[in-house]
C-alpha cells in the first residue's frame, strides 16, 4: 500500500510538473502574432511555432505513440514537418526551410498542443517506467526549446528595420562593477559529471579528472570590459585571434558583440537600449571569447576546472527565466543565470559514456564533433533547468544565443 501511494505522489509531481512547462511555452508564445512565430531569422534558428510544435511532436511520438495502445497521430503528416534531427523517425523538412512552413497556423498548433496534453494527463498514471522516463526527458526537452524560442525571437526581431520589443520591461539601473577577484581552483584529482538526479546521457557517468594549479574569475566579463577590448583594437588585432577565429572576424565584418550598435546601445527582447557596463556581456562567440581571455592575459576555463569551482553553488540562484523575469543580462547574477559561459574544452564523451537506446540515443551523443561546450546558465534559461554537471554546447562561431565568458588563468 505504501509503494502504492509513493508511485501516485511522483505521478502527480511529474503531471504538475508537465502541465507547468507546457503552459509557460505558451506563455513564452502569447505576445507573438502568426507571422512573428512563423519567420526564421537564419538556418541556426528556428520559428517560434516549429518549437511549439516540435515540442509537441517528442511527446506525440516518444510517449504516446510508442506507448499508449491505440493511439492515433493527430495529423500524420505532421511528423515529418517537426522531426528535428531524428533520423531513425525517417525523413524530415529541411531545417533552413523551417520558416517556409506557413500551414499548420499558430492556433492549429495550439489545439495539437492541447489535444496531445490531455492525452498526456490521460495516459499518465498507467505508463510503463520507461515511459514516464521519457516524459522526464521531454519536460527537460521543452526546457531547452523555451530558450532557444525565446533566443531565436531575438534574433527574428533584430532584423525588423522597426526593431520590435518582445516584451515591455525596464533593466535595472547600472550598478558599479566589482574588482575581478580570483578563486583557486582544486587541484589534483576531481570528480565531474552527474553525481545523482537527472541528467542527459553526455553528463555521464561520473569520472575523475585531473586539475593543475589554476584560479577562476569570480564573475563574468563585463560590457564595459568589453568596450575597452574593442578601443584597444582588440578586433584589429590578429596575434589575439585563433586562425578560424580571425578568418571569420575578416569574412563576416565582425566588429563587436552580435546586436550591438555604435552608439552605446544593444538590441534585447524590450527592443534597443543602453547597454549597462556593469551587466555581463553577451551574444559573443568561442572566438571572441578566446581572443578576449588572451587580451586580458589569461584564457577560458576547462570544463573540469568551471565545475568543480562552482559544484556547491545553488542552480536555482542567479536571474533565470521565470514568468516574471525580465529577460536580459544583468549585474551580479553569479555563475547560474545571466549568460552561459564558454569554456575551452571540446564537447566529446566522458570515459565510459553510452549512448541510450532506440532514437533518443540520438539526443546529444552524435553532435560530439566541432563544439565546445558552455557551463552554467543564461537569463532565458528555465529557472531549475541547469546544474553544475550541465553540458551546453556550440560550434565557435555561435553566437546568437546568450553566451558570454567566464575568465581563468594558471598558477
Amino acid at each position: 500500500m505504501a509503494t502504492r501511494r509513493y508511485t501516485k505522489q511522483l505521478d502527480d509531481t511529474l503531471a504538475a510538473r508537465l502541465a507547468a512547462v507546457r503552459t509557460l511555452t505558451l506563455d513564452l508564445a502569447a505576445p507573438l502574432s502568426d507571422a512573428d512565430a512563423t519567420i526564421q531569422p537564419h538556418p541556426d534558428a528556428s520559428p517560434a511555432k516549429w518549437h511549439l510544435a516540435h515540442t509537441t511532436w517528442f511527446f506525440e511520438t516518444f510517449v504516446l505513440r510508442d506507448h499508449v495502445p491505440g493511439y492515433r497521430l493527430h495529423d500524420e503528416r505532421w511528423p515529418y514537418l517537426f522531426n528535428s534531427y531524428y533520423e531513425g523517425e525517417g525523413d524530415r523538412h529541411p531545417r533552413p526551410k523551417r520558416g517556409m512552413i506557413s500551414r499548420p497556423s499558430l492556433d492549429e498548433v495550439r489545439d495539437w498542443r492541447g489535444a496531445v496534453d490531455a492525452s498526456l494527463a490521460k495516459a499518465l498514471p498507467a505508463l510503463p517506467p520507461e515511459a514516464t522516463a521519457l516524459v522526464e526527458i521531454g519536460i527537460q526537452h521543452e526546457q531547452q526549446h523555451q530558450e532557444l524560442l525565446l533566443t531565436d525571437i531575438l534574433a527574428t526581431f533584430a532584423q525588423n528595420p522597426l526593431e520590435p520589443a518582445y516584451a515591455d520591461f525596464d533593466p535595472a539601473p547600472a550598478a558599479t562593477t566589482p574588482p575581478l577577484s580570483w578563486i583557486e581552483g582544486c587541484v589534483g584529482l576531481v570528480e565531474i559529471g552527474s553525481g545523482g538526479g537527472f541528467a542527459f546521457d553526455c553528463e555521464r557517468p561520473r569520472h575523475q579528472a585531473l586539475l593543475h594549479p589554476h584560479a577562476i574569475a569570480d564573475r563574468c566579463v563585463t560590457n564595459g570590459e568589453w568596450a575597452e577590448f574593442i578601443v584597444d583594437g582588440g578586433y584589429r588585432t590578429p596575434a589575439l585571434w585563433l586562425s578560424e577565429g580571425w578568418d571569420w572576424v575578416v569574412r563576416e565584418g565582425i566588429a563587436g558583440p552580435l546586436y550591438w550598435h555604435d552608439d552605446g546601445t544593444h538590441f534585447t527582447l524590450a527592443g534597443r537600449r543602453p547597454r549597462d557596463p556593469a551587466a555581463p556581456v553577451a551574444h559573443v562567440s568561442y572566438y571572441e571569447a578566446d581572443a578576449f581571455a588572451r587580451w586580458a592575459g589569461a584564457r577560458l576555463p576547462a570544463e573540469a576546472e568551471w565545475e568543480s569551482a562552482f559544484a556547491s553553488a545553488d542552480p536555482r540562484d542567479g536571474h533565470q527565466l521565470d514568468r516574471a523575469a525580465p529577460i536580459m543580462p544583468r549585474p551580479g547574477g553569479g555563475p547560474f543565470g545571466d549568460v552561459w559561459q564558454w569554456t575551452q574544452s571540446a564537447y566529446l564523451a566522458y570515459p565510459g559514456f553510452v549512448t541510450e537506446a532506440g532514437t533518443v540515443g540520438e539526443y546529444n551523443g552524435k553532435f560530439m564533433c566541432g563544439q565546445f561546450v558552455l557551463k552554467g546558465a543564461s537569463c532565458a534559461t528555465p529557472r531549475g533547468h541547469s546544474r553544475a554537471s550541465y553540458r551546453n554546447f556550440f560550434p565557435p562561431a555561435a553566437r546568437w544565443q546568450f553566451t558570454g565568458v567566464r575568465l581563468a588563468q594558471d598558477r
